[in-house]
């Protein structure tokens, strides 16, 4: 069989193509991605586990289903999953000291279906510990690196996914969207990010930050890919009482004309960086050039969704970390000798900072003669929230929005400053209280780094943003530059 260089660089649908035709095999893919990690990785830091002698295992199974005559969508396609997604037989740490040993007893819903589909699971990425970050700073294994500049953040909490795409380690990566840690890293690192409707695929098998606001979703190098994706993982899963029967339909669009755009004027206020200004500007032209039509819309309540998500979020966080107490997870019978002791080492020195920080301020919102005044009350905010851009959305088709303020900043720029830190899901919290499909695309350059632009969609309309960034993707090529890594 002739060999090809470079297919780690192939899309979903590319690669489809070619071991449909017997032009590669999963092998094949496989093997390349395996390689990339090993050439680049060591720079980049986005995986926390590699599972090479299974991967390999997996790619050999995949193509003896197809030499049987079985064809599928994700058939011997390589992805990465974020190392909070339960993974069988493999280290699930969510970077995080306290789940150091973990290792699942079963499978994601998310990652078992992708199994089935005979997709090839490659490691797994680093993230924020427990998810709680914005730029992938707070793993307890060390930071990862934007591949565009290896002295930038690649964003979070789904740094190491999106990382992973951006330098070509796997065909396709699974990250977990909380209030933006799918679509800020997306942007950040010049790719694809779809934040799925909250119930349309199952959280079964996600280490749970904000339940009420978790979902998972694919980073992909083309906004086709991401329904290629989506079309495997999502539907009902008796594990999870959320989720809502439904099937996506083709996403594909003819035509933006007569499509109706939405533009939040709060959005585009001066706490936008110029030149990514500049870049959304240029966006709206283009699609305005394309057929479609603009109209503003408004969203006062908008202001009040970074408060709001940071009373909700670390509530829940507080509840639903209540159970790593050291004991169930992580560690051996002969570790856990004296309970106390290692009750007493894990909650105090297996949590991170931003970690306690959040069970402190989530067990302060909950507790008594401050229930009502704080998470009661954001709560009720929330609903306003929702009700007023379900309102908007009435009368648009989708809403067109920035994805970030700016682009990557430096590692250690803010690590100091957490408000400022939180303030980075100043764009995308307010389609995750809403429980709205989003969806981060790359939309051009500011000072030589990636901005995204975020498309926000009825609810359980995936098809619609998506459509609009295909469309989008056939008349640009922001999607297909490639960061050089030095």
């Amino acid at each position: 069989m002739q060999q090809y260089s470079n297919i780690n660089t192939l899309t979903i649908k590319e690669a489809q193509a070619m071991l449909e035709s017997g032009e590669i095999t999963s092998l094949d893919l496989t093997k390349a991605c395996l390689d990339r990690i090993k050439e680049i990785d060591g720079r980049v830091k986005a995986c926390l586990t590699v599972c090479e002698k299974e991967a390999l295992a997996e790619a050999k199974l995949a193509d003896l289903r197809r030499s049987n005559g079985e064809t599928g969508r994700l058939l011997g396609i390589p992805y990465l999953a974020k190392d909070n997604i339960l993974t069988k037989g493999i280290r699930t740490t969510a970077s995080s000291k306290i789940l150091d040993n973990y290792i699942a007893p079963f499978d994601a819903t998310v990652v078992k279906k992708l199994k089935e589909a005979g997709a090839v699971l490659l490691g797994k990425t680093n993230l924020d510990e427990f998810a709680h970050g914005a730029s992938t700073e707070n793993s307890a294994y060390g930071h990862t690196h934007n591949p565009w500049d290896l002295e930038r953040v690649p964003g979070g909490s789904s740094g190491g996914s999106a990382a992973a795409v951006a330098a070509d380690m796997c065909i396709f990566a699974l990250g977990t969207d909380t209030g933006g840690s799918i679509r800020q890293p997306a942007s950040f690192c010049g790719v694809n990010g779809l934040k799925l409707t909250y119930g349309r695929a199952s959280r079964f098998g996600l280490v749970a930050m904000t339940s009420s606001t978790d979902v998972p979703g694919p980073i992909t190098k083309t906004a086709e890919d991401a329904m290629l994706v989506l079309k495997v993982i999502e539907g009902v899963d008796e594990n999870d009482a959320t989720t809502l029967k439904g099937a996506s339909k083709n996403s594909k669009i003819d035509s933006l004309k007569g499509m109706k755009i939405g533009l939040p004027k709060e959005y585009f206020d001066e706490g936008m960086d110029k030149n990514v200004s500049s870049v959304i500007n240029g966006v709206i032209e283009k699609f305005k050039e394309m057929g479609a039509e603009f109209t503003q819309v408004s969203l006062p309540h908008t202001k009040y969704a970074v408060p709001v998500y940071y009373i909700i979020t670390p509530s829940e966080v507080s509840s639903n970390l209540a159970r790593f107490d050291g004991i169930r997870y992580g560690f051996s019978t002969k570790e856990a000798k004296d309970l106390m002791e290692v009750y007493t080492k894990s909650r105090g020195d297996g949590f991170g900072p931003e970690t306690k920080r959040r069970i402190m301020l989530g067990t302060y919102a909950l507790s008594s003669g401050y229930y009502d005044a704080y998470y009661l009350k954001a709560q009720k905010v929330r609903t306003i929230i929702k009700d007023e851009i379900d309102k908007a959305l009435n009368e648009v088709d989708l809403i067109l929005t920035p994805t970030s303020p700016h682009i990557a900043f430096k590692i250690g720029e803010q690590s100091n400053d957490p408000l400022k830190m939180y303030l980075e899901d100043i764009y995308v919290t307010t389609p995750s209280l809403a429980g709205l499909p989003a969806v981060s695309i790359p939309a051009g350059f500011a000072d030589s780094m990636p901005v995204g632009i975020q498309l926000i969609g009825k609810r359980f309309d995936e098809e619609t943003i998506l459509g609009v960034a295909e469309a989008y993707q056939e008349e640009t090529n922001y999607h297909k530059r490639k960061p050089i890594i030095k």
